[in-house]
Formats: structure tokens, C-alpha cells, sequence
């Protein structure tokens, strides 16, 4: 890990930039447990929208992500890649859902088809 104040002079070398997600959220515990949705929609029409994925292991614990703050735009056979976080970490997941939402957005409600998606921990990325 890194110190909080040192974090930009360890992660940020001066000539690239880079992204950077910390292991922390605003609620008791404060850890986050990062997650990258790779997505691939089989959608005609393009689709605008949020999408929040729920996780179960296979003793029944179940746990939501946060909905991201910025709307993900579908397209069709176009792979879409988001960063999602859960306030715990589940070891051995049994089930996987999605639900889109539109939110805010005009417009009317819509199904997203889904063709392919992987779920991949960045905290234990060698699950």
C-alpha cells in the first residue's frame, strides 16, 4: 500500500498520465473491492444507461455495487469495459445479475441483450 499523502508521488510518473482507483469507500469498513465488467451487447440500437451488478457466493451471501456516476453507452458486438466496486469481497461466486437502468436519461425504457460478459476481481486478480 501507500501512504494517503505520498500516493501521487509513488503512482504518477511525470511524462504519462494515469488512473488510479483506491481500495476505499465511504462506509464502515472504508475497503472497496474493485471489479472490471467486460461487457459485450447484442443490442440493434444503441443504449445508454447504468448498470449495477449483484454477486452471490455459493453459501447464499449476496452483495450490490454501486451504480456508476457516468451513464455507459451499447452498441452492438462493441465491447464495453466498467469499473465496479462491492463494500465485500465474496470468494467463491456462484451467480451473477445485471440490472440496467436509465436513470435520469429521456427516453424510453429498454432491455439491454447481453452476448458475453466477464467479471474480474482487481484486488485477487488470479480469481
Amino acid at each position: 500500500g501507500y501512504y494517503a499523502d505520498r500516493w501521487k508521488n509513488l503512482l504518477i510518473p511525470m511524462s504519462s498520465p494515469t488512473k488510479t482507483y483506491f481500495d476505499t469507500s465511504d462506509q464502515d469498513p472504508f475497503c472497496m473491492y474493485n471489479y472490471l465488467l467486460d461487457i459485450t451487447t447484442w443490442n440493434k440500437n444503441i443504449r445508454r444507461g447504468f448498470i449495477k451488478v449483484k454477486i452471490t457466493d455459493y453459501t447464499g451471501n449476496t452483495v450490490e455495487s454501486e451504480m456508476n456516476s457516468e451513464a455507459s453507452t451499447f452498441q452492438q458486438y462493441k465491447r464495453v469495459k466498467i469499473l465496479t466496486g462491492f463494500n465485500q469481497d465474496l470468494d467463491k461466486i456462484s451467480k451473477i445479475s445485471l440490472t440496467f437502468s436509465t436513470k435520469t436519461l429521456i427516453g424510453p425504457k429498454h432491455k439491454l441483450r447481453i452476448l458475453q460478459m466477464k467479471l474480474k476481481s482487481l484486488n485477487n486478480p488470479e480469481r
